[in-house]
């Protein structure tokens, strides 16, 4: 094992303890991988977050065989179907979190971009979040679902499931998350009321001069 590789298991450990501990994620609930040279490091099945063993972290090769460690999280199509489909994807953040999910069993929603611009930091950081059907999950479908938007979105919310989300590091990939979490809570907050979102000229002035999810 490389001392680069071993730096990345230990980073995914602290960071899933973080959301862990914060109330990201529950139970066994939520997974995290990180893309390297030679393969993807991804947590293992029934992990809490808290409790990841750098040493014990699933491998897969590229094509998404398993190689070593324990045996990955069954909700492994979501994180190879980000990585075929956005080539400067370095990490992705499959979530259970409470507002994100709430938010993603309303009906009354855009599908296309369920996460209006209601702050800079959520344009910035997270971009328009596309809604896909509910599978079950585990169902190789969804990896489907997520290939069909052929890398257009940096994070997805799953149907009555929660969100994925994709950075260009597991530090970047972690933040959007949180990001996107605490956007839905607003949203939900606000629900009902009249809100004001950032107008059009406010969203592409942030993009010039900050970039989007894909420059974090």
């Amino acid at each position: 094992m490389s001392p680069d590789e071993k730096a990345v298991r230990y980073e995914m450990a602290k960071l899933g303890a973080s959301l862990f501990n914060r109330g990201y994620s529950v139970g066994t609930a939520g997974n995290i991988s990180v893309r390297l040279s030679d393969g993807i490091l991804m947590s293992p099945t029934n992990a809490r977050l808290c409790d990841l063993d750098p040493d014990r972290i699933s491998k897969l090769d590229l094509d998404g065989k398993h190689v070593s460690g324990d045996r990955p999280t069954k909700e492994v199509f979501l994180h190879q179907a980000f990585y075929d489909t956005r080539p400067d994807t370095g990490a992705v953040v499959h979530l259970h979190s409470t507002w994100a999910t709430a938010l993603s069993c309303l009906e009354e929603i855009d599908p296309n971009d369920c996460i209006p611009p209601l702050t800079p930091y959520v344009v910035m950081r997270v971009g328009a979040v596309k809604i896909v059907p509910y599978v079950r999950p585990g169902d190789p479908r969804s990896g489907e679902l997520i290939r069909e938007l052929r890398g257009r979105y940096a994070a997805i919310l799953l149907a009555n499931h929660g969100p994925v989300v994709s950075g260009k590091s597991l530090f970047s990939a972690v933040c959007a998350a949180e990001e996107l979490e605490e956007t839905a809570k607003l949203l939900m907050a606000l629900e009902g009321r009249k809100v004001r979102y950032l107008n059009e000229y406010e969203v592409a002035d942030l993009k010039r001069r900050f970039g989007t999810a894909e420059n974090f």
